[in-house]
């Protein structure tokens, strides 16, 4: 099937929601005009996009942590804790991943396992499974809102659930969502699957309720070029204000040099909203949020505290909307609740400190930010060339021409040819472009850069690199030195 970069209509909308309504019994317990009322009842201070854009306002940077488990009464316990003792300003309910992968009856089994255990046997909340009520119940007994969290290909049955069930921020993307977490799921299917999302929350903004939306920034989280993740974060963008989104959250995932990322946040603010103004979407709110280091973390807690810091920071002076929180535990697996809020509390401290200092204007910052926009034209102009203007037609053809490739991503739909490494600052470059349409001038300064590095260290650029970089933060570094 060829898709287009079309409002989907209202008869093949309301077609397609019979069927997916009845993906799963819960389906039956969604009713749009019922559910449009609910989410009107919802205090303003309660509603995720009217907390983003305070933020905005006051100048602050939000936090907020992930969380979900199996049990929504221990579900809803752990969000109150992280809201109380963590102090976090925004809350989640990260999924599970049966629920992702839409295998609702086995994510049955872990409810019922979890019941037997009194302790969660699922890495998530099964929404899907819950339905709406439940739903209800976990978003009315917060004071701040909650978003849900996820990496589902297909989320459409979880769209419905999810903000009938009163949450008023949803994350992912058909690229996002799909290249970074899947192996077989063509980007065909995952984008049109990704426009019935986004009709839906372009529905419920029609009928005076605003959802924020928010694609999945950090992509793989390892060694992403930021002209990559910015390219794919406007891309979904675009798709997301054509359905009739009008609040969108684009995100960046840390890379770990200061100047690179403050200039990454900067870009990709401005060139979203410069792309969305392109095409003619001029009433679209547009904020950012800033995924601290989602690679290799530290055993140690106190060295895993300094990584969190390190990410506090530079959200606070890139002026991030919101910041997501990782844990001290998060080389041991799923973190304990006091971990978590740990964690939250020590982002808290950092952002709080640094408040009234913003880097965005430094010299630095301006020029790696005009490299980083020069990089996103290059790309996002090749997929306009390639789709004739149509940026979903443009964006399949740009993973087949390997124009747009995701660095380690598992999906056999993804070239795999672009492979990163970081300069002797410790700023993410690219050694292997691959088929990336860069100018030349532009594939000649990542080329320098990293021979600066190869030059300083007395080796070659090579692979080696890559995989020195891959552990660094692990074993205490940023830049994997040669020994």
């Amino acid at each position: 099937m060829e898709v287009t970069n079309k409002k989907l209509s209202d008869d093949v909308f309301f077609a397609e929601r019979e069927e997916v309504l009845q993906q799963w019994p819960t389906g039956k317990g969604v009713n749009f005009d019922e559910a449009v009322k609910y989410q009107q009842s919802i205090a303003h201070n309660r509603r995720f996009g009217n907390k983003l854009a305070q933020a905005v306002k006051d100048g602050v940077t939000l936090i907020q942590p992930r969380a979900g488990v199996a049990l929504y009464t221990q579900h809803i316990k752990l969000l109150q804790y992280l809201e109380n003792e963590g102090e976090a300003d925004l809350l989640p309910s990260t999924v599970d991943s049966y629920t992702r992968l839409n295998r609702y009856h086995e994510a049955e089994v872990g409810i019922e396992k979890s019941k037997e255990s009194g302790r969660s046997m699922l890495n998530g909340f099964p929404i899907v499974n819950y339905g709406v009520d439940i739903c209800r119940a976990v978003t009315s007994a917060l004071d701040n809102p909650v978003q849900v969290r996820h990496g589902t290909p297909d989320a459409r049955l979880l769209t419905e659930i999810s903000i009938a069930g009163g949450f008023t921020s949803y994350e992912g993307g058909g690229i996002s969502y799909n290249i970074p977490y899947s192996k077989n799921h063509s980007l065909e299917k995952t984008i049109r699957y990704w426009q019935y999302t986004d009709r839906l929350v372009g529905m419920y903004e029609e009928a005076g309720v605003s959802i924020n939306r928010e694609p999945f920034g950090p992509l793989t989280g390892t060694l992403i070029p930021p002209c990559i993740s910015n390219s794919v974060a406007i891309i979904e963008a675009l798709l997301a204000a054509t359905q009739g989104v009008k609040d969108i959250t684009v995100g960046y995932g840390q890379c770990g040099n200061l100047i690179q990322d403050i200039a990454a946040v900067r870009s990709l603010k401005n060139m979203t909203e410069e792309y969305l103004h392109k095409y003619g979407f001029n009433d679209v709110r547009v904020t950012t949020v800033f995924h601290q280091w989602m690679g290799g973390f530290p055993q140690d807690e106190s060295k895993a505290f300094g990584v969190i810091s390190w990410g506090a920071a530079a959200a606070a002076l890139s002026k991030a909307t919101k910041v997501i929180v990782k844990t001290p535990h998060e080389a041991m697996g799923v973190p304990t609740m006091e971990a978590n809020a740990a964690g939250l509390r020590a982002t808290k401290q950092i952002i709080s400190m640094l408040r009234d200092q913003d880097l965005r204007e430094i010299p630095e910052v301006v020029k790696e930010s005009e490299i980083i926009n020069r990089e996103v034209n290059c790309i996002l102009d090749k997929i306009e060339e390639l789709g004739k203007g149509d940026i979903a037609i443009g964006s399949i053809a740009a993973f087949e021409a390997g124009v747009l490739d995701i660095p380690f991503a598992p999906s056999r739909f993804n070239a795999g040819k672009v492979m990163p490494a970081r300069d002797n600052y410790g700023a993410v470059r690219i050694l292997e472009m691959g088929n990336l349409p860069l100018s030349q001038d532009l594939k000649d300064f990542h080329r320098m850069k990293l021979e600066e590095r190869g030059k300083f260290e007395h080796r070659d650029v090579s692979f080696q690199m890559v995989i020195d970089d891959v552990y660094a933060i692990g074993k205490g570094f940023l830049v994997g030195r040669k020994n």
